[in-house]
């Protein structure tokens, strides 16, 4: 292959800007009031694919936000690639915790990335990522080194759930026909240790809602005669964890698979200090599961988090009322083998039984999917990983990661093909927080690798 390192030197500049008009676009798919700038996002992104080599680039519509489409057909015997990415992004709140505008990209140096970072929503997750696919076919165009066919999917709900992703797959079941799949939407262990990531977990996410009086009222003259909804949901969510961070639901552990010794000895092989962990999220101690240690309990094992609670007054001073109503957010992080939508009625069942009298309960799903594993002896890893070698001088590490991405399993039901994870982001991007960033070193390594994947997964496949 010509070298594609000395072709991302002589570009870089351009690719750093490129990216970062891109992401000075606000594409916060989950707010209407940026619903015109998640439309603009997506003519960004199809010229952006017109420019790198795409012959055929669509904006297909769907019930919500559009997909965009582009190929490269080189030739009918030759394998073809997917590329999947998203373009819209996390809202940006708090805004008062960000060191600048999310929406006005700047490039600061970091002790972890002395050669700067991207500072913007999107910066990582995943306007970044899926722009290093682009620039990838870019080279392989511009150089006549495309080894193969190679399809693009970017779509712009993926944030809330992928909500149109699933009819617009199953009606375009020939135009998104492949070999493989190929997904820049994780990350790697460290900066200098890359990794595959080969296993995700599912998702269950609801809003919960508990209803007590019809109206407000004055915490004096009925508070203690009263039940108070969020009293009430404080102590029902207090339930859902037992003394060892055991969830209470039952049946919810119904299907999970433990994995033997032998493998979570091999998952321990993987570079972790826990202090540094500890240091870099300013805390004093851990806590999760009793009986796994840190990285199981964010990758193998399934969890229950809030995500969201109100009610009543939260203005400033003082107001004394008892609400009427208090509402809680909640995901659920499950482990291949748990079906989200059983996990969701199990939730729903539970949550309505635990509940006191003098108060009423609406649980109302939101979305979710199915969690993912993709063996390591599969030609698509093994092509992978040969990329990473070669770009890194290191063979990457298998990961499972806590990570939820849904539509993996409904790419393989409907299309028939694995998905590989090539991440590049580390941990520390602060993805869906205040301050994220890509490194600009992580940004152009997954450049760099990219096209070394194309190759071998062509080459390979002919064996």
């Amino acid at each position: 292959m010509q070298n594609i390192g000395e072709y991302v030197v002589q570009h870089r500049d351009r690719f750093i800007k490129e990216l970062v008009e891109l992401l000075k676009i606000p594409s916060v798919s989950a707010d209407p009031a940026f619903s015109q700038d998640v439309m603009d996002t997506a003519q960004a992104v199809a010229r952006s694919l017109e420019r790198a080599g795409c012959t055929a680039v669509e904006i297909c519509e769907t019930q919500g936000y559009p997909i965009v489409y582009g190929e490269r057909k080189v030739s009918a015997d030759l394998p073809t690639v997917l590329v999947y990415g998203h373009y819209d992004v996390q809202p940006p709140d708090p805004m008062d915790l960000w060191d600048s505008p999310p929406f006005e990209p700047v490039i600061k140096a970091t002790e972890l990335h002395p050669e700067g970072a991207i500072f913007a929503r999107g910066a990582c997750d995943d306007k970044g990522q899926f722009y290093m696919h682009v620039k990838a076919l870019e080279f392989m165009v511009k150089t006549d080194q495309l080894p193969c066919n190679v399809k693009f999917m970017i779509e712009g709900e993926e944030e809330v759930g992928s909500r149109s992703l699933a009819a617009f797959v199953e009606e375009n079941q020939e135009k998104l026909s492949n070999d493989i799949i190929l997904i820049s939407d994780t990350g790697m262990i460290a900066k200098e240790v890359p990794s595959i990531t080969t296993g995700l977990r599912g998702l269950s996410y609801v809003e919960v809602e508990v209803t007590g009086p019809n109206r407000d009222l004055h915490s004096g003259l009925y508070g203690g005669a009263v039940a108070n909804p969020i009293n009430i949901l404080a102590k029902m969510i207090a339930s859902l964890h037992d003394e060892n961070n055991h969830i209470t639901i039952p049946g919810f552990y119904d299907n999970v698979i433990e994995l033997s010794q032998e493998e979570r000895a091999e998952m321990a092989k993987a570079p972790f200090e826990l202090e540094a962990y500890k240091d870099e999220l300013d805390i004093e101690a851990v806590y999760g599961e009793k009986g796994y240690t840190t990285n199981e309990r964010n990758s193998i094992r399934p969890t229950l988090d809030v995500n969201g609670i109100w009610g009543g007054y939260i203005g400033e001073g003082a107001k004394t009322v008892i609400a009427s109503k208090a509402y809680a957010k909640i995901s659920m992080r499950l482990v291949p083998n748990q079906d989200w939508e059983e996990i969701t009625t199990l939730f729903s069942t539970h949550f309505k039984n635990i509940a006191p009298e003098g108060v009423k309960v609406k649980v109302t799903p939101h979305h979710g999917g199915q969690g993912y594993v993709t063996p390591i002896d599969y030609v698509g890893y093994r092509a992978a990983a040969k990329a990473y070698e070669t770009t890194f001088g290191k063979t990457p590490i298998p990961q499972r990661t806590g990570g939820s991405i849904p539509i993996i399993s409904l790419f393989e039901k409907e299309l028939g093909s694995k998905t590989i994870l090539m991440g590049f982001g580390l941990d520390t991007d602060a993805i869906h927080s205040p301050n994220e960033h890509f490194g600009v070193w992580n940004y152009l390594k997954g450049i760099e690798t990219i096209p070394y994947f194309y190759s071998n997964f062509t080459e390979m496949s002919k064996q």
